[in-house]
């Protein structure tokens, strides 16, 4: 990833040209390391969201917000407080030395802003971008930290105490020179001294560079990307020098050119200025972009929200998980016991040979001889000596009414706990499927109105339109609509409201997995083509938990077939007439997003 101190520094100017002299009139934490600012302008309301997320720690001018959490976190309340309704009066990226301009990857916002008394002070938002030490942190007038969406002690890092109280300072791990004010005539010495390629001796020279950076620079130098940095003639040391002048002009006049680098149709890089180093590749090609923030909305597409999906499938995932061994456990003992009953009908015949070939004991007996009279073998009863032949007739008929009993009873604990456990299995797979916070949400508020978590009590926040969780869409070859749902409550709606008579519902056959339902306008099964039927068995297939088989096999009926289980999870039918199908599980159809649902 390219988001080097360049690239920051691109970021920095379209937020001046757009937020700066704004007023932060709302402020969201929408994830425990994310915010977003809406900053009105005169007319104008601007999203900057501001991630410290460790995989993809970001900054952009976003087109939409998201949506607050119920219960805003102490951060987001200490945000709201100290700078709430402030005017955003500079943006700017600092050097190691806080006051002085560089290309370090931290931002500040100094906001001013009016206390409990109503004096105006300065508050500091220092964004770090710094991969997995990235945070945001607020900051008094005297850089001293008041707080941090990321609180780090001493125990956590050797470093720097990121706590209340304590003065902020940017780290130096790297101990880089500033480029922007690095005295130019020392460029020549700095660089004599070392025998690695030109480009990582800039690269570990300054900061803010990223290595695609400085090979760019030693382009723009005309020299080499290999070139060694201590055989550069003084020629060659000023031709270096001239490039760096250049580059700080560019900062200077904020003459960027947001620019994506593809390799194929993969993009692979991006850049605040048009890159040169792979001009004449064929297999390389480039797109530049309106904006800074346009090209990183772009370029991470759907990257950053599938991360925070699977960061937040995590715990379910365990959960779920928990579960289904405990489940598991569980029915292997039922069945074990259940095994064990089996016995009972022994029991049952012991009593009734002791009824009939009792009267031949005479009391005191350890066992009886006799032949079974059902098999005409030869059986061997053992006996209580202290009990009559009676009384121990009568114990083998209470062991047997005991164990007919509890096999009655272990029947429906196994069938119950099969049916749990395919339940989970279900969920499991609505997990994997789960594409959105919605479509996590709906499956956390179905395992705890059946028990599986705890369930989530207080009043219930509306979800806006667009992060409710909704079924996938495609269109068949033929033109038909398929609909596909993602966990067990889409299941239920497709298959019983949105699905009508003549339509088709897939499913895999005897696994968990989604709900398949052709659209077929009411058309008679001979009128329908077969390749409708391939294509919906090929998507029950993919979207079912044997998804990655060679092959799998999918019942399908038509709609008019299907049943509800009484008492069962929403999504669980029956079905007594349908035809199978075995395919291999694909996705290759045309997917309709944005639809009403």
């Amino acid at each position: 990833m390219a988001f080097d101190g360049l690239y920051l520094a691109a970021c920095i100017a379209e937020f001046q040209e757009r937020i700066l002299g704004g007023k932060i009139s709302k402020i969201i934490q929408s994830e425990k390391d994310e915010l977003q600012l809406f900053i009105k302008k005169e007319k104008n309301t601007e999203i900057l969201h501001l991630s410290a997320n460790p995989s993809f720690p970001l900054l952009y001018l976003a087109n939409e917000g998201k949506t607050a959490p119920i219960t805003a976190p102490s951060f987001c309340m200490s945000l709201r407080k100290h700078i709430g309704n402030g005017i955003i009066q500079s943006i700017r990226q600092a050097s190691l030395k806080l006051t002085e301009e560089g290309l370090e990857r931290v931002l500040f916002l100094d906001i001013s802003h009016r206390d409990e008394l109503g004096d105006v002070g300065i508050k500091h938002l220092a964004v770090e971008i710094m991969g997995k030490y990235s945070n945001i942190i607020l900051l008094k007038e005297d850089y001293t930290i008041l707080d941090a969406i990321k609180r780090i002690s001493l125990s956590q890092s050797s470093v720097r105490e990121v706590l209340p109280g304590r003065e902020y300072f940017i780290p130096d791990a790297f101990h880089k020179e500033n480029i922007l004010s690095f005295p130019i005539e020392e460029l020549y010495t700095l660089l004599e001294k070392d025998s690695l390629p030109l480009w990582e001796t800039l690269f570990q020279s300054f900061s803010g560079l990223s290595p695609l950076l400085a090979r760019e620079l030693c382009l723009d130098a005309g020299l080499p990307i290999d070139k060694i940095s201590n055989t550069l003639s003084s020629e060659e040391g000023m031709q270096v020098k001239e490039a760096i002048l250049a580059f700080r002009k560019t900062i200077q006049e904020k003459d960027f050119h947001p620019v994506i680098l593809y390799e194929g149709e993969k993009a692979f890089d991006f850049s605040a200025l048009p890159v040169q180093q792979y001009k004449g590749n064929p297999a390389f090609s480039e797109e530049y972009i309106a904006s800074p923030s346009a090209l990183l909305l772009q370029y991470y597409g759907n990257k950053e929200r599938d991360d925070r999906v699977r960061q937040k499938s995590t715990d379910l995932k365990k959960q779920c998980h928990t579960l289904l061994e405990r489940c598991n456990k569980k029915l292997a003992l039922q069945e074990k016991q259940l095994k064990d009953t089996e016995k009972k009908d022994k029991f049952r015949i012991y009593g009734e040979l002791l009824t009939t070939y009792g009267y031949s004991l005479t009391g005191g007996e350890k066992e009886l001889q006799c032949e079974n009279y059902y098999t005409g073998k030869e059986e061997k009863i053992p006996l209580d000596p202290t009990l009559s032949p009676m009384e121990n007739a009568k114990k083998y008929f209470e062991k047997y009414d005991k164990a007919k009993r509890t096999e009655q009873n272990l029947l429906e604990q196994v069938a119950e706990s099969k049916k749990t456990l395919y339940h989970l299995q279900s969920i499991m797979n609505s997990i994997q499927l789960a594409e959105s916070a919605g479509d996590l949400d709906a499956i956390r508020a179905e395992m705890g109105d059946f028990g599986f978590i705890k369930k989530v009590s207080g009043k219930k926040k509306k979800q806006r339109k667009e992060d409710q969780s909704k079924p996938r869409l495609f269109r068949s070859s033929d033109g038909y609509l398929l609909y596909v749902g993602k966990n067990n409550q889409q299941n239920e709606i497709l298959s019983f409201q949105i699905a009508e008579g003549k339509d088709f519902w897939f499913h895999g056959k005897n696994i968990p997995g989604s709900h398949v339902i052709a659209k077929t306008e009411g058309k008679d099964l001979e009128e329908l083509p077969d390749r409708l039927f391939e294509e919906a068995a090929e998507l029950a297939a993919y979207f079912s938990s044997e998804g990655s088989s060679q092959k799998v096999e999918v019942d399908y009926t038509q709609k008019k077939n299907l049943k509800k289980v009484p008492g069962a999870a929403p999504g669980f039918v029956i079905y007594h007439q349908n035809y199978s199908i075995l395919v291999s599980p694909k996705l290759k159809l045309e997917e309709i997003k944005d639809f009403p649902w």
